[in-house]
């Protein structure tokens, strides 16, 4: 397997995502910094698709199987929704764009569609504001390397 399908593979894995993807790409593989971001960019994407619908199926299936995990996820959305609405109401769609764009540890587009699901936010309305986070998120990353790369 070559190089840029490495870099797409990697960067469909949760926790990593691009984030550990780009600097990997860049420094031990030596595939140029605009080509691995886009890779990256298209590997950290392909599971947001998937992933969107399938939390929400899951809870569907879920919530039919058992009414304890029914009074669960109940519990869970009215209590984040009731909770978080405040915020997200005053950043509106930006809190999930900088939450998935901000690389810090379980922060990005996996959390982010569990976040986007939590809230009740439509399919493609998250896939939008998920993929301008995970670019936002890219840039940052190839930027980071970029200059630590330039130091050494």
């Amino acid at each position: 397997m070559g190089p840029e399908l490495r870099t797409i593979f990697l960067a469909m894995t949760p926790i990593n995502e691009l984030r550990g993807t780009i600097p990997l790409a860049v420094s031990l593989w030596h595939l140029s910094p605009g080509k691995v971001f886009l890779l990256a960019w298209i590997g950290n994407m392909i599971p947001v698709f998937f992933l969107l619908w399938f939390w929400k199926n899951l809870a569907g299936l879920l919530m039919r199987k058992s009414n304890l995990i029914k009074k669960f996820f109940t519990w869970l959305f009215e209590r984040t929704r009731r909770r978080f609405y405040e915020k997200h109401s005053l950043y509106g769609d930006l809190a999930l764009v900088l939450f998935v764009a901000i690389p810090l540890p379980f922060t990005g587009a996996w959390t982010g569609t569990v976040a986007s699901f939590i809230f009740g936010m439509p399919y493609g309305k998250s896939l939008g504001l998920i993929s301008l986070g995970v670019f936002l998120a890219g840039m940052i990353m190839t930027l980071l390397t970029m200059g630590v790369i330039s130091i050494f």
